[in-house]
């Protein structure tokens, strides 16, 4: 399976984004990584990787690169040589099955959107789901940043896509849904969470549909798939892992003046419990979150992203590249794939770089 992998995306690319592909080309050895970017740049990195398997690790030249502080659509108008898009122009083209990228989310999305022919049929937007723990195991919330205007038919279909990934990807039987909301009372919230309370009551999906939940409750798990428009839930997502982070920085200073008292090997039982329960929230366990919607695969990670991030982003990839997730999720919103069509891109509908366009 080739991937296409935007190896300019990031804070700190491409040093971990090409470190992260070179352990993901070791680990799984039917992946092929195609590197997106700078050739002398990407090429540089890779000759410190002597044990890179270089056969499965092409390099596709971009000149230029979409930074995190460009205007998307600006910049992929101004900028028709960059990594994102030569990226989708692989998988528009049917050269790739999967795109990931650790760079300009807004860029990322907006290039999808400008080719239409890149959603799945009867999508009306693709919205970004992102993996949260809860009591009851991993949840998916979505939309965490794609579609900052959303429709209560965009919210109804992230409902749908995100019950179809809770149990592709995550296994979970019959997830149910949530609408994140003010309260649960049904009269709490906006016309557009009323609405979209409206379509799940008279829609096939009634009975997954649980109505209201509140943030502070999405952490027990009583609900596996928790839907909200992009504004809403990337706010969330931003505050969740600030909170993280200040809750885990403050443990240490405690551990560091606790850990000394404490006898024999007591203090490493401790440090390692940390370590695991901070491990339960790190964005790195899964790489990334899945633009779902679209033909093929597109996983979106942080800017942040080290050489374990992007390995899993990649091994998350290649497992949404089957066509059985996007199959199922044409199916259950009642649209239809033309005869020999197939859910993932065929002959290319566009150029790579022509998005903006």
């Amino acid at each position: 399976m080739r991937i296409a992998l935007d190896a300019m995306g990031g804070d700190f690319a491409p040093g971990p984004i090409v470190a992260g592909a070179v352990e993901a080309a070791i680990d799984l050895p039917e992946l092929t990584v195609v590197l997106v970017g700078d050739a002398e740049k990407v090429e540089a990195e890779l000759a410190k990787a002597p044990q890179a398997p270089r056969d499965r690790l092409p390099v596709v030249h971009a000149s230029q690169v979409i930074g995190m502080e460009d205007k998307p659509v600006e910049a992929l108008r101004k900028k028709r040589d960059n990594s994102i898009s030569k990226c989708w122009g692989l998988l528009a083209a049917g050269e790739v099955k999967a795109v990931v990228s650790a760079g300009n989310t807004g860029a990322m999305v907006a290039s999808a959107l400008f080719n239409a022919k890149m959603f799945l049929p009867g999508v009306r937007r693709p919205g970004i789901a992102a993996i949260f723990p809860s009591h009851q195991g991993p949840i998916v919330i979505i939309d965490v940043g794609a579609n900052m205007n959303a429709k209560a038919e965009d919210l109804y279909q992230y409902g749908i896509m995100g019950s179809i990934y809770a149990e592709e990807i995550l296994g979970v039987t019959h997830p149910r849904i949530g609408l994140l909301n003010v309260g649960t009372e049904d009269e709490k919230g906006t016309d557009l969470t009323r609405a979209t309370r409206s379509l799940f009551a008279e829609s096939p999906w009634a009975s997954r549909f649980v109505g209201n939940v509140e943030g502070r409750d999405i952490y027990e798990g009583h609900v596996r798939v928790v839907i909200c428009d992009g504004f809403v839930g990337n706010v969330l997502l931003k505050a969740g892992e600030g909170a993280v982070e200040f809750l885990f920085s403050i443990l240490r200073e405690e551990l560091a003046r606790m850990l000394p008292e404490l006898p024999g090997g007591a203090g490493q039982k401790v440090a390692g419990s940390l370590g695991r329960l901070k491990s339960r929230f790190e964005y790195e366990e899964f790489g990334g979150g899945p633009l779902l919607g679209i033909r093929g695969a597109c996983i979106i990670c942080h800017g942040a992203s080290g050489p374990r991030a992007i390995k899993n982003a990649l091994r998350v990839a290649h497992s949404l590249a089957d066509d059985r997730l996007n199959a199922r999720i044409v199916e259950q919103l009642g649209a239809k794939l033309e005869p020999g069509e197939a859910p993932t891109p065929g002959a290319a509908p566009s150029e790579a770089g022509t998005a903006a366009g």
